[in-house]
């Protein structure tokens, strides 16, 4: 009995591990998944939720002999002029010399549903001829909107990263003086009112239009909330008719739909960069049964002069003798690569890189290969 039982043993230990195997796989699949996948939230706007824009103008005060020259920069004469006049203080017809003083553009993202009273960042950067903005306060400076309206009120010191100095025989310059922050440097003065607890419909833009990606986020939401309540209309949008039941509860609606995973789907495409020769190709890029070669015509001509000196004696003059060296590579020993039908990304940047190909003969083949018509993807030049 014990030598039966003793010979079972490993039998059950490889079916064990076996088990064991087919069960770390089966958990591994929901995490394959779930790494490819994407949350609705980081793939759709929904309709309203929106920064809006703000711009306005404004001067500088306090700088340390590094602002507009006044000469040079007549809008800052002008606007420092009136801003002394509503101060009480009449300087029409005088000589200013201030060099104190910069006139700037102010800018700010207001967030949506900003309530009266919020603080928000604002940008300072100079309009004229001023070195740095370094130690300068911003006056008070109305924001406005697209429709023209103050929306925020910005003031408040500078805080610049850059520096600038200069002496008689050198200067030096690290980052941006003339452009800085004012972290909630802002009051928001006025809302932008959007009933988005009473729309009855709402409206889900794919920040990347797809028609794939838009049947996904429909077909997911459809099944979250059991109905057929969403459908994708186009490629960039997804209308979803909000529930009798959660008409009072659109922030938790939209709260449980963000919350969704879907994979988002992508046209195959390869962006090419060619003033930096960055190249970026995407996952279902594909090329067909094409044959490449890459190689050029070098020639490297190399002076090397040598000094002649004339024999003891001889009353000769010394000399310089011109010595040249040409040589002509022809990269011969370079190879024609035949790619198969279906290569993929990973198998055809290995194939160029065997080649010895760089980046800028990359995109000259990339290029060539698409005029070939092997490469199933589009090229886009930036």
């Amino acid at each position: 009995m014990p030598t039966k039982t003793t010979a079972f043993l490993p039998i059950r230990t490889a079916l064990n591990a076996v088990a064991a195997a087919l069960f770390a796989a089966l958990l591994a699949l929901p995490l394959a998944a779930e790494a490819s996948s994407a949350r609705i939230k980081d793939v759709v706007d929904v309709e309203g939720v929106r920064d809006n824009m703000l711009i306005g103008y404004g001067l500088v005060v306090g700088l340390n002999g590094t602002g507009d020259s006044l000469n040079n920069s007549p809008f800052t004469e002008q606007s420092l002029v009136g801003m002394l006049e509503r101060m009480g203080v009449n300087t029409r017809g005088t000589n200013l010399r201030t060099k104190n003083v910069a006139a700037v553009m102010v800018t700010a993202t207001l967030p949506p549903y900003a309530a009266q009273g919020t603080r928000i960042d604002i940008t300072v950067s100079a309009m004229g001829d001023s070195k740095s903005l370094l130690g300068g306060t911003l006056l008070v400076t109305p924001l406005l909107g697209a429709d023209g309206e103050v929306y925020a009120v910005g003031q408040g010191p500078i805080a610049v990263s850059g520096f600038s100095a200069q002496g008689q025989g050198a200067s030096v310059t690290r980052g941006v003086p003339t452009s800085g922050r004012i972290a909630s440097g802002a009051i928001v003065e006025r809302e932008i009112q959007f009933a988005l607890a009473e729309m009855p419909v709402l409206r889900l833009s794919l920040r990347n239009p797809d028609f794939t990606t838009a049947q996904r986020v429909a077909v997911a939401i459809n099944t979250q909330l059991r109905g057929n309540m969403a459908q994708a209309t186009d490629p960039s949008s997804v209308l979803l008719t909000v529930p009798e039941v959660r008409r009072g509860d659109i922030v938790g609606l939209i709260t449980e739909i963000e919350q969704l995973r879907v994979t988002p789907d992508q046209v195959a495409r390869v962006v090419v960069d060619e003033k930096s020769g960055v190249i970026v190709m995407g996952e279902n890029v594909r090329i067909s049964t094409v044959a490449i070669a890459q190689g050029n015509l070098t020639i490297r001509v190399t002076e090397t002069p040598q000094v002649s000196q004339p024999g003891p004696f001889s009353q000769g003059e010394t000399a310089v003798v011109p010595r040249t060296d040409i040589q002509v590579d022809e990269q011969s020993n370079n190879r024609l690569a035949v790619m198969q039908s279906g290569v993929t990304l990973q198998e055809l940047v290995q194939s160029l890189n065997a080649l010895g190909v760089g980046p800028r003969d990359m995109i000259s083949i990339l290029q060539s290969i698409k005029a070939a018509g092997a490469l199933q993807a589009d090229i886009e030049v930036i």
